[in-house]
C-alpha cells in the first residue's frame, strides 16, 4: 500500500489515473466495501499509438490520392501559413530576449513551420523557375533560419534552472549532480 502511494506521488504528471468503483453482489472481499480498481494510462503512449495508426493510413493516401489538384483557396493556405511563421518567429525573438521560460516552446512550433514551409514550396513549385526559386528559398532562409530556432529552443530546454531541493531533501531525484558540503547543500544542482 505504501509502494503504491509513493509510485503515485512519483509519476502524478505522467500518468492519468481512472479509478472505477465495482460493485460486487453480496459479499465483498474487502470489508463490505466496494473494491477499487486503478488503471493507470500512460500520456506518453497516446502519441505513439497515433503514429502507429498512421502507418497504414500513409499506404491507402498514397493508393488513393491523386497525382495533381487544384485547390480554390490556394492563396489564403499560403498566407495563412506565412501568418503563422510570422507570429512564432517575433514570439520566439520577444521571449527569447527577454528570458521568459517558454521561448523553447514557440521556437519548436517556429522551427517546425519553416521546415513545413521549406517541404511545401518545394514539393508544390512548378518546374523550372519556380522550383529553383523555391529550392533557393528553403536552402537560403527557412531551412538555416529553422536552424536558428532549433539552437534557441535547445539552449532555452538545457538552461532551465532545476528547482533547488530543500536541505532536508539530501537525494532528490531531480538533481543531477549532488554536492557533499555539509553546510546542508547537498543535494543541489550545480552549475
Amino acid at each position: 500500500m505504501k509502494e503504491n502511494r509513493q509510485r503515485e506521488e512519483s509519476e502524478r504528471m505522467s500518468t492519468l489515473i481512472t479509478r472505477q468503483a465495482h460493485g460486487f453482489k453480496g459479499r465483498s472481499t474487502l470489508r463490505g466495501r466496494a473494491r477499487r480498481v486503478r488503471r493507470w494510462y500512460r500520456m506518453e503512449y497516446v502519441p505513439v499509438a497515433c503514429g502507429l495508426a498512421l502507418l497504414p493510413w500513409l499506404a491507402v493516401l498514397a493508393e488513393s490520392l491523386p497525382a495533381e489538384a487544384v485547390a480554390s483557396n490556394w492563396r489564403t493556405v499560403w498566407i495563412g501559413l506565412d501568418a503563422a511563421e510570422a507570429v512564432a518567429l517575433i514570439a520566439t525573438g520577444l521571449l527569447a530576449a527577454r528570458g521568459h521560460r517558454l521561448h523553447p516552446l514557440t521556437a519548436t512550433a517556429a522551427a517546425t513551420l519553416l521546415v513545413i514551409d521549406a517541404w511545401f514550396d518545394t514539393m508544390t513549385a512548378a518546374p523550372g523557375a519556380d522550383q529553383v526559386s523555391a529550392a533557393a528559398m528553403a536552402l537560403g532562409a527557412e531551412l538555416p533560419l529553422a536552424v536558428v530556432c532549433v539552437v534557441l529552443a535547445a539552449r532555452g530546454h538545457a538552461g532551465a534552472a532545476l528547482p533547488s531541493p530543500s536541505p532536508a531533501c539530501r537525494a532528490c531525484p531531480w538533481s543531477t549532480r549532488r554536492t557533499g558540503l555539509a553546510d546542508g547543500t547537498a543535494g543541489r544542482s550545480t552549475p
